[in-house]
């Protein structure tokens, strides 16, 4: 475990502007300002030192007591030893697992109630750290936003991103701009919270993002810079989809009326516009009524999926 300076400095003051959805008072318990590190590694040998180096020299200028886990992620190379040799806990997978499960088990083995979970490529900038730190008194989570200009995110992801990002905010009914960024600070107790939603892949970020939109918990968003990844990624284009089954999967699941609605919506809309074409030719066909059925049906399945909901909420 790591102690801070004797003389920390002061931590600079965040612009909240549109992307902190929170009132100004928060009802929340104040935590300790202990945080837990937890940095997934799978085959990042080259580069997980220099990355706990940076973290835990901003840390060390903070007013913050830490302690940093590397969970080695059934790594082919040296990571798991480059991190040991930086004096950090090192956990080690046997078989690569996936980013969400080495997450959850350094989370699991961290002795803070506050969470920080971080790359280890060098992707997102440590020095952005106190910026989330210092929205933890009033919020439960705080994440960094891949918004600001210098953000190197590859053009071929850069659609499927704003389409599920401007997605999950209507489901959300909340301006998300950032759904799967993994550098955020979060409370022990929201993982526990929805620890049986959580998946073993990349989206574990984008579920409980969700998941903590939808239930209305306190997120802030700290805009961040975004660097050229080092090394390979291990991101895939047939994630998009995942990601994509991942959100209308999870809103379904809290909020079901935000989908059933607006697909019955669009039958309805089909099927009566199929049905007054068939007037003008005195010729009711089965496809309008089979739309107008097929919205009924849609909205009758969403209804009973939101008591469920509700139910299950009340548990």
């Amino acid at each position: 475990m790591h102690k801070p300076l004797p003389e920390p400095q002061s931590i600079p003051q965040v612009e909240q502007k549109l992307f902190t959805h929170v009132e100004e008072e928060s009802h929340l318990p104040l935590l300790d300002h202990a945080v837990s590190v937890v940095i997934p590694a799978f085959n990042e040998g080259p580069y997980v030192a220099s990355q706990i180096r940076a973290v835990a020299g901003v840390l060390r200028r903070t007013d913050w007591v830490f302690e940093i886990i590397v969970v080695d992620d059934g790594s082919m190379d040296e990571t798991g030893g480059q991190a040991l040799a930086e004096g950090v806990r090192v956990l080690r997978n046997r078989r690569n697992r996936g980013y969400g499960a080495s997450l959850v088990r350094g989370i699991a083995a961290a002795q803070y109630d506050w969470i920080l979970i971080i790359d280890a490529d060098g992707t997102y900038p440590s020095s952005a750290i106190p910026d989330l730190l210092a929205l933890a008194d009033t919020h439960e989570m705080v994440i960094g936003a891949r918004i600001k200009e210098k953000r190197e995110i590859p053009l071929v992801r850069r659609p499927a991103k704003w389409f599920l990002t401007r997605l999950a905010s209507y489901l959300t009914r909340q301006n998300l701009p950032d759904l799967n960024s993994g550098l955020r600070l979060l409370r022990r107790d929201l993982v526990d919270a929805y620890g049986y939603l959580l998946p073993t892949g990349f989206s574990f970020t984008t579920t409980i993002t969700l998941a903590a939109a939808s239930n209305g918990h306190e997120i802030a968003y700290v805009p961040i810079d975004y660097h050229a990844r080092l090394g390979d990624s291990k991101i895939r284009p047939r994630h998009a989809f995942d990601f994509l089954l991942l959100v209308l999967r999870t809103i379904v699941f809290f909020n079901p009326l935000r989908v059933f609605i607006p697909v019955g919506a669009l039958m309805a809309a089909v099927g009566l516009g199929k049905f007054i074409y068939d007037l003008t030719l005195r010729n009711i066909s089965e496809s309008a009524l089979l739309g107008l059925l097929g919205a009924m049906i849609v909205w009758a399945v969403g209804l009973l999926a939101d008591q469920n909901a509700r139910i299950a909420r009340r548990r």
